[in-house]
């Protein structure tokens, strides 16, 4: 690899991509189930749970094989029932009634066309969408999400070995986390990562450099990335600087939802 493509590597830029064409019809559909979206999430305030649903399903690729990925398998119960997804069959049926509004879209545009609003209505950046995933017929295996019990070693192995995602990518990543909260009974961690878990703001690296606090949740794969020499900086600089974070995010957001997706020029 060239100096100037690791460097790019390293920041985070983006390759450029082209994307398959999709129809006038088909585009029309997208922009009315975002509205539709934006309305649903809102009311049943369930933005942390339809973020997870897009992460979920585009965290299994993988850039070897070419296999997982946000590709619409999630609405398949074998996927639902990976230890990593409890919980997640309640976003597949919440979701249904839209979806069915919308037959002409993908299963796989349409969970992270939820992902997207979710970020959007709670306050955070502006992610692009490009629709035009094609639905996978089977559910990749499972084991392949993050384990929240384990380090950096490992953070690295499954978001830039297996994805193909980048230092940054996982640090930005993992300010997501300040929507929602973890559920014993689906990760075995109880309790938010911030104050406000329907917001989405830099409160998670706030939180993260302060320490643990009662009431509050600092998973060991997060705590991880203080110990870093390369994460930890990056942390620093999302904590002092949320307009820097929404930019790293949507960038990073963009990748993870297009896992395999598109062509790169």
């Amino acid at each position: 690899m060239a100096e100037g493509d690791e460097s790019k590597k390293r920041s985070g830029e983006m390759a450029v991509k082209s994307y398959p064409e999709v129809s006038e019809e088909y585009k029309t559909a997208v922009a009315k189930a975002k509205r539709k979206l934006r309305g649903f999430i809102a009311e049943k305030s369930c933005a942390p749970l339809m973020l997870r649903i897009a992460w979920h399903s585009a965290g299994t690729y993988d850039v070897s094989t070419k296999t997982g990925g946000p590709y619409g398998t999630m609405k398949f119960p074998e996927e639902q029932a990976h230890g990593a997804n409890t919980g997640l069959d309640i976003a597949v049926r919440l979701l249904e009634p839209i979806k069915e509004q919308f037959p002409i879209l993908s299963y796989a545009d349409f969970y992270q066309l939820a992902g997207v609003v979710s970020v959007e209505i709670t306050g955070g950046p502006e992610i692009p969408f490009h629709p035009g995933r094609e639905d996978k017929p089977h559910p990749p295996e499972e084991g392949r999400l993050p384990d929240a019990t384990k380090g950096c070693d490992h953070l690295r192995q499954v978001f830039g070995g297996r994805m193909g995602l980048n230092d940054q990518d996982i640090v930005v990543l993992s300010g997501g986390h300040t929507l929602g909260r973890c559920h014993k009974e689906r990760s075995g961690f109880d309790g938010p990562w911030t104050t406000n878990p329907l917001i989405f703001d830099n409160s998670f690296f706030k939180e993260l450099l302060t320490g643990e606090k009662e009431g509050l949740l600092q998973l060991p794969s997060d705590k991880a990335l203080l110990d870093d020499p390369v994460f930890r900086p990056l942390v620093e600089k999302y904590a002092a600087d949320e307009d820097a974070f929404f930019a790293d995010y949507a960038e990073s957001h963009l990748k993870l939802s297009e896992l395999g997706f598109g062509i790169s020029a």
